[in-house]
């Protein structure tokens, strides 16, 4: 499927040089990067002194962290002071709900009969409703054994011994631009969640990487996605929500809110104080689980991946455009299924019409915004510069056509499903 594109050129009206325009996409001129980043402009001008100094403090930690991983590939995330500091308090949120536990049951035990027997149930509530939840395996939408798909199972498990761990025990497909990896139960079962339309946007060796970046977060020490850690900050997100005022409060909620407004504060304090003891750690391990990307696809395909993420926007741009579109566009006479089949081929011409100078101007966006103070991720920029700094690497796992093909057909019912679903229900991201 082809995609007609609407470049022109016009002059900079900052330098005069004549640029390539394209109405999809913003217009900026790579001369002078007028324009460049205009959402980005309009965030730095409101800052304020404020916004400015923690902008200037990411940057030199995101700076000290990029030098500090450097080419080291394979050292796992080191059981730090920050670490150790993390897992404290993620013990002590965790006693919280202990705590709660003994008193409910204290009270009932010792108030049988009495008043304390209905405190103390209320307190054993609490502590089944805020406690710790561990991620459960899913049970709707294209879920895949084994059985299922065993030419994919055989491709995780091929990058996850390049990646120096186990493969995964389920894999789901769900309609998210994205990839992750979950450790789900008391038996620590390994899902690995691949968002469809990513998948539908990279190439078989890109494919490759973006399961080897999912699988290094396990072989490279990352301590947020520890079950301790991960249920701590459930937890926290419970309290949090339970806690949060009305929006539009009657008088009695007016009086709750008051009185939750200290607990409320600790709790977010708390979120605050965990998420800055982890953030270094969490980011480091990115960067690891880029060069696990690497090995397994080959440096080129992974820095492919983080360019094709860099506009993964636009994917979603389209599949809203299509679920949106009135069914007379959609060629009503048309079969459901021939409507879902030729879904993931729009996207894919779309993708591929991208042109690169709104690659670029993208990469130069993330450069000027720099290390955002909360953010998960390192900047893509510095991703994609310390993997071309270093020693190119060639792919230890490629798929050949036949291999491929298998895949393909494994996850033709996933395909048809989700775009079933997409354009009838809508996209929601």
């Amino acid at each position: 499927m082809q995609v007609v594109t609407e470049e022109e050129s016009r002059p900079c009206p900052e330098c005069g040089t004549e640029i390539r325009t394209d109405r999809r996409f913003t217009t900026w001129c790579a001369a002078c990067d007028w324009n460049v980043d205009p959402e980005g402009d309009e965030e730095r001008h409101v800052q304020g002194r404020l916004g400015r100094a923690r902008r200037v403090a990411a940057r030199r930690h995101g700076e000290r962290l990029h030098a500090e991983v450097g080419g080291d590939d394979h050292a796992p995330t080191a059981r730090t002071l920050p670490a150790l500091c993390a897992y404290a308090l993620a013990c002590a949120v965790h006693g919280v709900t202990l705590a709660l536990v003994v008193g409910g049951v204290w009270c009932v035990v010792y108030g049988w009969g009495g008043l304390g027997m209905p405190f103390g149930l209320f307190l054993l509530f609490l502590a089944w409703t805020l406690g710790p939840r561990l991620p459960r395996l899913p049970t709707e939408g294209p879920v895949l054994g084994r059985g299922d798909a065993p030419a994919l199972y055989g491709l995780v498990d091929d990058i996850a011994r390049v990646a120096g761990t186990r493969g995964v025990d389920v894999i789901a497909i769900d309609t998210a631009v994205n990839a992750s990896v979950t450790t789900c139960g008391v038996r620590e079962r390994r899902l690995l969640t691949i968002g469809l339309p990513l998948w539908e946007l990279l190439t078989p060796q890109q494919r490759i990487a973006l399961l080897g970046h999912e699988l290094g977060h396990y072989s490279n020490g990352d301590t947020r996605r520890g079950i301790v850690l991960a249920t701590a900050y459930r937890s926290l997100t419970a309290w949090r929500y339970f806690l949060a005022p009305a929006e539009d409060p009657s008088p009695t909620e007016m009086a709750v809110a008051l009185v939750c407004f200290v607990p409320r504060a600790l709790v977010q304090g708390v979120l605050t104080v965990l998420d800055g003891l982890t953030l270094h750690a969490g980011r480091r391990a990115e960067y690891l689980a880029d060069s696990s990307a690497a090995r397994a696809g080959s440096t080129e395909a992974a820095v492919g991946l983080l360019d094709r993420i860099l506009v993964a926007d636009s994917a979603e741009v389209t599949l809203r455009r299509e679920a949106n579109a009135p069914r007379s566009a959609r060629r009503g006479t048309d079969r459901p299924e021939e409507r879902a089949e030729r879904l993931w081929d729009v996207l894919a011409a779309d993708a591929g019409s991208i042109p690169e100078h709104e690659y670029e101007r993208r990469r130069r966006a993330g450069a000027l915004r720099g290390h955002r103070v909360d953010s998960t991720h390192p900047p893509t920029h510095l991703r994609r510069e310390r993997l071309l700094s270093a020693t190119p690497v060639p792919a230890a796992v490629v798929v050949d056509e036949e291999r491929e093909r298998r895949i393909t057909g494994e996850l033709a019912d996933a395909r048809s499903r989700l775009a079933r679903q997409i354009l009838r229900d809508g996209f929601a991201g």
